[in-house]
């Protein structure tokens, strides 16, 4: 591909999440178009392409993939077709924009690497979170030094009342992988890891499931199926530590009784000065003059937002060859901690982490 052609995306998933992307897209320049796009539900796709003037739409994700006129895909659907659309996709030559978690697990996640490493195309993790203009400007400020050696971090994400969907397949491990922590936390251990330079190296945790099994704590994402049922967690908190010494302390929850204000948070401690976030609002903090001082961080009035400048790294990643911020082995890194999360609260010990591809 030259670098003036134009790149043609493939939507797999046309629900909310693809249709997030679809308007993202619309808004880089006109070297980027959706050209296709598909969904188990066809209805919904072809409502999509209706919406969006997308000239094509698929019955089977099959058929989209087969396309040799899409230049890569956005894979959008649940946890456990991510693994087998990425690799079929890899293997067809088309670039992967997959959705978090890389994969329901992580021996599918092992799959995804090496399908990704022996195609020699892109794979991107969409974490939007790292792309937002508040953790941009803490990373300036870590990496040049500002916060000195960080030795501890503190990340979570509380929701008092927020299971999605009970019942479907958000609330069934067989098709999820997990609850919140595979959802959202998968979400802030990305974001540490922006931050944070060392290797995880072993995990110690422990999920709870007090409010899911009753039928209790139920959000207003997607809707439920009261037929279904509910054998994930809805909290998990974790402690991992790093090569460096360092450690990393999540916890997560889809509902918990607690006063919180729903939003996800970040605490990096250093040896020079921390940094605090808390949805969309952030802080420097340091001591001068023996004074604690803090430093407020804004949000610019006309930003563009993560979303456009994560869409638009991927299709960079693409023109110009380069490994994207959250690559496969970034994907493959979450799914191993998310792994040994649950593995560690099975059995009661600590997991040491196993970086065998």
């Amino acid at each position: 591909m030259s670098n003036s052609a134009q790149i043609r995306i493939g939507i797999i998933g046309a629900g909310n999440i693809g249709n997030v992307h679809i308007h993202t897209f619309k808004q880089l320049p006109d070297d980027v178009s959706v050209q296709a796009i598909t969904d188990a539900y066809l209805p919904l796709a072809e409502q999509r392409a209706a919406e969006h003037d997308i000239p094509k739409c698929y019955s089977t994700a099959e058929e989209l993939i087969a396309d040799p006129d899409i230049d890569a895909v956005v894979i959008g659907v649940p946890n456990q077709w991510h693994a087998p659309i990425a690799v079929q996709a890899l293997r067809a030559g088309k670039h992967v924009l997959l959705e978090k978690p890389m994969a329901i697990d992580v021996a599918s996640a092992r799959e995804i690497v090496r399908a990704q490493r022996e195609s020699g195309k892109v794979v991107m993790i969409p974490h939007q979170m790292r792309w937002e203009s508040i953790p941009l400007q803490v990373k300036q400020q870590v990496d040049q030094g500002a916060l000195g050696t960080i030795y501890n971090a503190k990340v979570g994400w509380f929701r008092r009342k927020g299971i999605p969907g009970w019942g479907t397949w958000f609330t069934q491990k067989e098709q999820s992988g997990g609850g919140p922590l595979i959802d959202i936390g998968v979400h802030m251990l990305d974001l540490a890891f922006f931050f944070m330079n060392s290797k995880p190296v072993s995990v110690y945790g422990s999920t709870y499931a007090e409010f899911g099994p009753k039928k209790r704590g139920i959000g207003t994402w997607g809707t439920p199926n009261w037929n279904g049922h509910f054998d994930v967690e809805d909290l998990a908190t974790a402690l991992i530590k790093m090569e460096d010494g360092s450690t990393l302390s999540l916890e997560v929850s889809w509902a918990v009784h607690m006063d919180t204000d729903s939003n996800h948070f970040i605490h990096l401690m250093g040896s020079e000065g921390g940094a605090s976030i808390r949805g969309n609002h952030g802080k420097l903090l340091t001591e001068t003059f023996e004074r604690a001082v803090e430093v407020d961080l804004t949000v610019p009035s006309k930003d563009e937002g993560g979303r456009v400048r994560m869409s638009r790294h991927f299709i960079e990643c693409i023109r110009e060859g380069k490994e994207p911020a959250t690559s496969a082995m970034a994907g493959f890194t979450n799914n191993l901690i998310l792994d040994a999360i649950y593995e560690s609260s099975r059995t009661g010990h600590e997991v040491i982490l196993d970086w065998t591809l």
